[in-house]
């Protein structure tokens, strides 16, 4: 696996490049971030909607397949508004993510909670915590954190994806030396 990773290396640089370059625009503007994210999950609600559409025709039963019917026209309406009114989209993503965030939070402070004994358990608090700051930060300030939160999020996550698929190819090539 270590040879198959080490060919690819050029192309995990190149693509954690594309990856940093991304996660930086997204950064600096990050209200056009959004836009995209919007419209992008916009898209994958659609093709879901379609899915179970398609999927209800091979559920025996009346009320399976109605079920999956509903479930695909649901799918089908948040994605038209999302794809129709994308400022819109991401002023529901944006408040969608805070309660996210805030789940995320609950969870990161009970597993502190549970491993609070052991070296390192702290950053689970921390994590947490931060968690709570950050959907505070969204829900206080909505909906106008919508201009800047589901972007910055998302060119973070980009940049961050750069970082480790940049430092992980040239980390083995400092371990092959």
């Amino acid at each position: 696996m270590l040879a198959t990773y080490t060919r690819s290396g050029v192309w995990s640089i190149f693509v954690a490049v594309l990856l940093l370059l991304a996660g930086l625009m997204a950064i600096a503007l990050p209200f056009f971030a959004g836009i995209a994210a919007s419209v992008f999950f916009g898209w994958l609600l659609m093709f879901a909607g379609i899915a179970h559409l398609v999927y209800a025709w091979s559920e025996r039963g009346a009320g399976a397949v109605l079920w999956q019917i509903l479930i695909g026209i649901a799918y089908l309406i948040a994605a038209l508004y999302m794809l129709v009114l994308p400022v819109a989209g991401v002023v529901t993503l944006t408040f969608v993510l805070a309660f996210y965030i805030v789940v995320a939070g609950i969870f990161e402070l009970a597993v502190f909670f549970r491993l609070r004994g052991l070296p390192g358990a702290i950053w689970f608090l921390v994590d947490g915590l931060a968690s709570f700051l950050l959907a505070g930060l969204i829900f206080f300030h909505w909906p106008s954190s919508s201009l800047w939160a589901v972007g910055t999020l998302v060119g973070i996550s980009l940049l961050f994806s750069g970082i480790a698929r940049i430092t992980f190819p040239l980390s083995l090539r400092v371990v092959r030396g």
